[in-house]
C-alpha cells in the first residue's frame, strides 16, 4: 500500500508543514483523562478533560510550536498510609492538541473535576490581490 502524502497533490503548495503535525499528532494517543471537545459557536470551541483527583496546582497548560499542551501530575501521598485495595491510582498525564493558524488559547477553568479550556478562531480577512505581469520584450537580461 503506497502511502499518500500532501507532496502528492501538486495543487497544495506550502503544507508540508501541516503534514508534519499530522504526523506527530497521530502519535502517542493514549486514552486518559478521557476528554470531550465541543463547538460553541461558529469560531469558538471549549475542551474538556475529565481529571477528578487532580488540584488546580497539580496541573499546567502551555502552547508550544502552535501545540496545546495539558499536563497533569499528582503527588503521590500514600506514604504512612495502608490501602486494602488501591483503586485510584496517582499518575501524570500530558494531552496534546494541534492548534490551526489563528487559534488563540483562551481561559482555563476548573469545575466539579472537571478541566475546560476555552479556544476562539479569528476570522481571516480575505485579501485580494494583483500581481502584475513585466513584459520582457522578448530581451533577456542577465
Amino acid at each position: 500500500m503506497t502511502k499518500m502524502t500532501l507532496g502528492s497533490y501538486p495543487h497544495m503548495l506550502g503544507f508540508e508543514q501541516l503534514e508534519r503535525l499530522l504526523e506527530r499528532t497521530a502519535k502517542g494517543s493514549e486514552g486518559y483523562p478521557p476528554f470531550n471537545i465541543e463547538q460553541t459557536s461558529d469560531h469558538s470551541y471549549r475542551i474538556t478533560l475529565a481529571v477528578a483527583g487532580f488540584a488546580e496546582s497539580d496541573l499546567s497548560i502551555t502552547v508550544e510550536d502552535r501545540q496545546l499542551v495539558i499536563r497533569g501530575r499528582q503527588s503521590d501521598e500514600s506514604e504512612g498510609r495502608i490501602f486494602l485495595h488501591r483503586g485510584i491510582a496517582a499518575r501524570q498525564f500530558q494531552r496534546s492538541f494541534v492548534l490551526a493558524e489563528g487559534v488563540e488559547v483562551g481561559e482555563a477553568v476548573m469545575e466539579n473535576g472537571l478541566l475546560h479550556v476555552d479556544l476562539t478562531r479569528a476570522q481571516p480577512e480575505t485579501i485580494v490581490q494583483t500581481i502584475k505581469i513585466r513584459a520582457t520584450h522578448g530581451k533577456e537580461t542577465s
